[in-house]
């Protein structure tokens, strides 16, 4: 915009160069640097001073008198200097107090950021919850003190206990500082007087992952350390502060006398002429200007300002409001105001106006005004905010959809997004076999798997109704040929309607009006439709809507493709597990037992769990945990389980059976040695427990497993003291037994790991919650499942969990008879006839016969083959037990005797004759055992 010379009360621009002089004749142009125009003819001489006249004053004396002040030169130079001078000092001053706040600022923002860097690095977290936390966080805060340039990295607990310092010496006090915002999540700055002095620090929060602060970082930079830069570029700002003081001053006196020179021999009518050219600059400028009276006339209006407000060739002169503008334009260019940009219709343009008045500075009244034509740039503008806010939408949408590998979620993420971005009214149908994780089958019905909108009573089908497209409907369209069909006007629609007339009318008088319907294209499958409806605009979808459409559609299709394969491959992981667990949990009398599994929602696990009958009443827990997630980790936990199974039907010890199936964990680990060489480490852990219910002893043992909970009948909760043996799969060291009584009543807990620990509490805390709970739960197990499991459940489980809960029952005394056998053949006819007598005492008369043949060849065995001492001990349980103890550790052998062997058939008979037999090793001999089913008298 050009400076309107001598009406706002500023300095005039000179004539432009090249302009006539209104006193100098007819085509005749003063140049650039042309002296002053003589008054005498081109051809006459120079004139000389006359008589007693001064001669011309030199260059010398020409500079001194524009230096004197006494002429308008000389008054400029001086103005001139003294700006230039106070220019100077404000910029010195400025740049000194910008250097100190940027300096400040520096080391405000390099603080934070360092301490945000530390405390988010690696380590530095899981070095709080280490026994000495000072001896591996110094170090590090040292190293990164030094390698960020700040003055102190500082360490300390939530309660401002530092555990780490420059000075080792200031370790374990408090910090000097807030800490409160840090403690709520909230990073913080700021300037104190702290133990090294004025410094500038900020103090940041150390998060676990669900936000809880566990610890907090500062880091900080002393004042000395803040300006440095700043003071010592001061000589030299100042030197150059001084040498731009004296350029200006030379400057300025030679274009003073530079001025003086070219305006001599020019009188102030001649200039003031020269001046009243301006217009010529003004008809120039592109852009319109309009000058106007304190009265409201219009003083002048250039070219464009005539083209564009389309005035009358004699406006100048007349009153705005007479020349047949707007009533709003010609209020705005009266009012006099200050406008900045105010957009006016005038005809079929948009001006955007700005509006000064002249009066500011002591000028006249009036104001001046510039116009620009502003039609195409809005329509521009317009065009590149809708690409930008559709441009936004599709990152969006790479950010938003598909933040899980849920077939549903993903689908409403999808509308979520677009209302109402983009369209009042969204839904996804998908065929049922992608719900359910298949591949699409073409031909059959679809299902609403997400619908929103703008308002939640618009007549369309509801989430999970099965439709079916008729043939003509845009729908049906859109899965034949896989591209997106447009519905500009849905009224004017046949085959639209066609599909529901009732429903279609509905949705007319409702006042949707158009439709975008797009495939959700996955490589070759379409896996269903997403309908866009639009309501509240009034103007229709149009093509570059659909083009839209079909990239949004596009992109959500890979993550419901992607959710759809991860569904797939996770109910064949679940399926797979859920085959190699326990269907149905074995009869037996010792424990009264409740169980919950529960799969992990991202992954399938290796968590098992088991219930196993032993010999003699007993009964065995079993829990344990494969390492990883996936297809591999439920195969590896079956053969883990079956492992279990034939271990425990040798009768083994807690501790030999972890030990053989530690073996075997190795050798799944040589098998699933890698192409390259390198082994697929497999690893669990497990928790093995016998409950005998004669003894009422439970012997355990654990591999890295978590330990047991104990519930007293008292209701008073412990964790079992088991020793912590190594997860299985390292092999080669010890594990150990642990025999604990329990009172008849007492709950036994065993679980997984994904009961008491995930991403966001550690496992101290989970089983501190697991104490609490069971101390609240009753006495039955299926409750005690149901508290536990709702207590520490969150709503995706990361891993799987698994909880068993056994309340012990104890054998009666009256169902145990036991009797001392003598080292004589003799015994074992007293022995039979103590047993007889024992079974007729319970009512077994039929099983009097089979128990007599098997005990006499049991106790025979043991008296030939065995060592004292001898016991024979017989159990009234689901069925009828016979054991017989001796000292000896020689393994009996069943052999098949031939017609001519005279012995070799003891073994034999038992075998025959009772349902199960077997051995059991103690720690000093064994016990070869019988069952047979309770006959009652015959």
């Amino acid at each position: 915009m050009v400076r309107l010379m001598g009406w706002a009360g500023k300095t005039r621009q000179p004539r432009r160069l090249g302009a006539v002089h209104p006193r100098r004749a007819p085509g005749h142009v003063q140049e650039a640097g042309d002296p002053p125009v003589a008054r005498t003819p081109k051809s006459a001489p120079p004139r000389r001073p006359a008589p007693g006249q001064r001669p011309r004053p030199g260059r010398l004396a020409s500079l001194r008198s524009a230096l004197s002040g006494r002429s308008v030169a000389g008054q400029v130079f001086l103005f001139q200097v003294v700006i230039v001078v106070v220019l100077v000092a404000a910029a010195v001053v400025a740049l000194l107090l910008q250097g100190r706040h940027d300096s400040v600022h520096e080391a405000t923002d390099r603080s934070l950021a360092v301490a945000q860097t530390f405390a988010n690095a690696p380590g530095t977290r899981q070095a709080l919850t280490a026994p000495d936390p000072t001896a591996l966080l110094q170090p590090r805060a040292e190293a990164a003190r030094k390698a960020a340039k700040v003055d102190f990295i500082v360490v300390m607990n939530r309660d401002g206990v530092r555990y780490t310092h420059p000075m080792p010496d200031r370790i374990g006090k408090r910090f000097v500082g807030s800490t409160a915002p840090a403690l709520a999540g909230n990073p913080v700055t700021e300037e104190i007087d702290g133990t090294m002095g004025r410094l500038v620090q900020a103090v940041v929060p150390i998060q676990e992952t669900d936000g809880r602060v566990v610890g907090l970082v500062s880091a900080g930079i002393t004042a000395e350390h803040i300006g440095g830069a700043a003071n010592e570029q001061l000589p030299l700002v100042l030197f150059a502060a001084a040498l731009a003081v004296a350029l200006a001053t030379g400057g300025t006196a030679l274009v003073s006398r530079r001025l003086l020179y070219q305006t001599h021999g020019l009188g102030p009518r001649e200039m003031t002429r020269m001046y009243e050219h301006h217009d010529a600059v003004l008809h120039a400028v592109r852009e319109g200007v309009t000058i106007v009276g304190g009265e409201g006339e219009l003083l002048l209006a250039n070219d464009e300002a005539h083209r564009l407000l389309d005035l009358p060739e004699d406006a100048e002169g007349r009153h705005v409001s007479a020349l047949g503008l707007a009533p709003d334009t010609a209020d705005l260019l009266v009012s006099g105001r200050v406008a900045t940009d105010e957009v006016r219709l005038v005809g079929d343009r948009l001006l955007a106006i700005n509006q000064r008045p002249t009066d500011l500075r002591g000028g006249p009244a009036g104001s001046v005004a510039t116009l620009r034509d502003s039609t195409e740039l809005r329509a521009l503008s317009g065009r590149a905010e809708v690409a930008h806010e559709r441009l936004d939408m599709l990152y969006d949408a790479g950010a938003a959809i598909g933040t899980g590998l849920d077939v549903s979620r993903t689908a409403e993420e999808l509308t979520e997004l677009a209302v109402p971005r983009f369209a009042d009214f969204v839904s996804v149908d998908l065929f049922d076999a992608v719900l359910g994780g298949e591949p699409p089958e073409a031909g059959t019905e679809l299902r609403r798997a997400a619908f929103s909108g703008v308002r939640g009573d618009a007549p369309l089908y509801p989430v999970g109704r099965s439709i079916r497209f008729v043939p003509s409907s845009p729908q049906a369209n859109a899965l034949t040929t896989g591209q997106a069909v447009l519905e500009p006007r849905l009224r004017d629609a046949p085959g639209w309607k066609a599909q529901d007339p009732e429903l279609t009318e509905r949705i007319l008088r409702y006042g949707i009006h158009s439709l975008i319907t797009a495939p959700l294209r996955a490589g070759s499958l379409i896996l269903g439709l997403v309908n866009f409806w639009r309501w509240t605009v009034p103007e229709p979808f149009d093509a570059g809507d659909r083009a839209l459409a079909e990239e949004l559609v596009a992109r959500a299709a890979v993550s419901i493709d992607n959710a759809r394969r991860y569904t797939r491959e996770h109910a064949m992981a679940v399926t797979l597990q859920r085959s190699l667990l326990p269907r149905t949990l074995p009869e037996q009398n010792a424990l009264d037992i409740a169980y919950r599994y529960l799969p992990a929602q991202s992954g399938v696990g290796g968590d098992w769990f088991d219930v196993l009958p032993l010999s003699g009443a007993r009964v065995a827990l079993v829990v344990g945990d494969v390492v990883g997630h996936g297809l591999h980790a439920a195969a590896t936990m079956g053969r883990l389980r079956t492992a279990v199974h034939n271990f425990s039907a040798l009768d083994l010890a807690p501790d030999e059976l972890l030990h053989l199936l530690d073996e075997s964990v190795s050798r799944i680990d040589q098998d699933e040695t890698a192409a390259d060489g390198t082994a697929a480490v497999t690893g669990a852990t497990c928790l093995y427990a016998v409950y005998d219910p004669v003894s009422r002893v439970c012997t355990m043992a654990r591999a890295g497993h978590p330990p047991p909970a104990l519930i007293r009948p008292d209701g008073t909760v412990e964790f079992a003291e088991v020793p912590a043996g190594p997860p299985l799969g390292l092999g080669g060291l010890p594990f150990e037994t642990a025999d604990v009584e329990l009172p008849e009543g007492t709950r036994l807990v065993l679980y997984t790991d994904g009961l008491v620990e995930d991403r966001t509490r550690d496992i101290d805390e989970g089983l501190e919650i697991l104490r609490s709970t069971l101390e609240r739960a009753g006495p039955d197990p299926e409750d005690i499942c149901r508290a536990v499991v709702d207590a520490r459940l969150p709503e995706r489980p990361s891993d799987d969990i698994a909880v068993i809960v056994a309340r012990t029952r104890a054998l009666d005394a009256d169902r145990v008879a036991e009797w001392v056998v003598p080292a004589d053949p003799v015994a074992v006819g007293e022995i039979r006839a103590l047993v007889t007598r024992q079974l007729s005492a319970w009512g077994l008369e039929g099983s009097a016969f089979t128990t007599e043949l098997i005990l006499s060849e049991l106790v025979t065995n043991a008296i030939r083959y065995g060592g004292s001492p001898i016991r024979v001990r017989v159990l009234r349980d689901r069925a009828l037990i016979c054991e017989v103890f001796d000292g000896s550790s020689t393994a009996p052998h069943l052999r098949y005797a031939a017609m001519t062997d005279e012995g070799g058939r003891g073994l034999f008979l038992v075998a025959r004759l009772a349902d199960r037999w077997g051995t059991r090793y103690l720690p000093h001999g064994k016990v070869i055992w019988a069952e047979q089913p309770l006959i009652q008298g015959m």
